[in-house]
């Protein structure tokens, strides 16, 4: 049975459209009026709408803006201070992570060309588009989330969208601690750490909280130091004074323009860095950060995906491989054995709580190189 709410957003949607055709008209015949868009809606909502209360008008100018130039229904969700991912699977289905937990949730849009015009929307400010050619994109909002877009006939159910939210307010060690990610100990000897330069790669699986852990770290790193941060997606927000931010960038539509992780990495190398900082290690340019550690860039920070310190030092040497410049695996371990110092793995509880759960000390090992634990959650 449809609800006050489903007929507001009916309504909504019906006078979006005349809307639409009285701008276009308007435009056509050269007299578009001065005013805003707000002043349009609300000229239209008074005028078509005039037998409902205020409150009701109110929220159809609210939904009729929304799905204008906002994110359609997911401005509620993204409202939420407590939802930490929006995960849309095709325009009727909509989840939300909230406290590590994943649940569906009522919203949906009207169509799926809806969520197409939320989705163009969204990566249109920052110079992205998804088509049949380039059916993919990665993307920031102006407030820092992560978005991912990937559309048919890649997505066989229809455009699937995930927001990653970013928080401004990013934990320092302390607030980790209370909150059970880092326990005091492991807290003190990451500062520890950090402030000797020692090079820390963080691993994890996906959503484990490697990134908020690599800002925390940062509190650590001596404020006169100079910063390179190097991302895929600007998402480190550092304290420090001297910081410079680093974010590379898709090829065009023609293909060219594109400008990796590696080339960035090249460039700091350049800008005499005190500090690298890369948000995740991911492709070939694992060897230009190996190369880098052992050429005199001491105290690198970085995250990598893997499950256990074990798995992150065989996958930083498989990354390093498919670079492709000839060089034996036993050359890579050993850069691997000079140039990465400590691995603090983190993982997610069944409940949702992420936790950090070991750090191991990289050291040579029979055939190549491996890593001695210096500190494990207990039970």
């Amino acid at each position: 049975m449809a609800t006050a709410d489903d007929h507001a957003r009916a309504l909504a949607a019906e006078l979006r459209e005349r809307l639409v055709e009285r701008r276009r008209a308007e435009a056509a015949a050269g007299r578009l009026a001065n005013g805003g868009l707000a002043e349009a809606v609300d000229d239209l909502v008074d005028e078509q709408a005039a037998v409902l209360s205020a409150a009701r008008r109110e929220r159809l100018r609210d939904l009729i803006l929304r799905e204008t130039v906002g994110l359609g229904p997911l401005e509620e969700l993204l409202a939420d201070r407590e939802v930490e991912e929006v995960m849309v699977n095709g325009h009727e289905r909509v989840y939300v992570e909230r406290r590590g937990r994943i649940e569906l949730t009522d919203v949906r849009f009207a169509s799926e060309q809806a969520l197409r015009d939320a989705i163009e929307r969204i990566l249109a400010p920052v110079g992205r588009r998804v088509d049949e050619l380039s059916p993919m994109a990665d993307a920031r909002l102006a407030d820092g989330s992560r978005v991912n877009v990937i559309i048919p006939p890649l997505a066989v159910d229809g455009p699937a969208l995930s927001v990653r939210r970013f928080t401004a307010a990013k934990p320092d060690p302390e607030a980790l601690t209370e909150a059970g990610t880092l326990t005091p100990e492991l807290r003190d000897l990451l500062r520890a750490a950090v402030r000797e330069r020692r090079s820390i790669l963080v691993s994890g699986g996906t959503g484990t909280g490697k990134t908020t852990l690599l800002n925390a770290l940062s509190a650590y790193i001596d404020p006169d130091d100079r910063v390179v941060t190097i991302e895929d997606a600007a998402e480190l927000r550092l304290q420090q004074p001297h910081v410079v931010r680093l974010e590379s960038r898709p090829a065009s539509v023609e293909g060219r323009g594109a400008v990796t992780i590696r080339d960035l990495l090249r460039n700091a190398l350049r800008m005499r860095p005190d500090r690298i900082v890369i948000g995740e290690v991911r492709g070939v340019e694992a060897l230009d950060l190996l190369t880098a550690l052992n050429t005199g860039h001491r105290g690198a920070l970085s995250t990598i995906h893997a499950n256990s310190p074990e798995d992150a030092l065989r996958r930083l040497e498989t990354l390093a491989l498919m670079a492709g410049v000839g060089l034996p695996h036993a050359a890579i371990r050993d850069q691997i054995a000079r140039g990465i110092e400590l691995v603090c793995h983190l993982a997610r509880a069944a409940t949702g709580e992420r936790r950090a759960t070991e750090l191991a000390e990289v050291s040579r090992a029979a055939g190549g190189v491996g890593v001695r634990g210096l500190w494990r959650r207990g039970p």
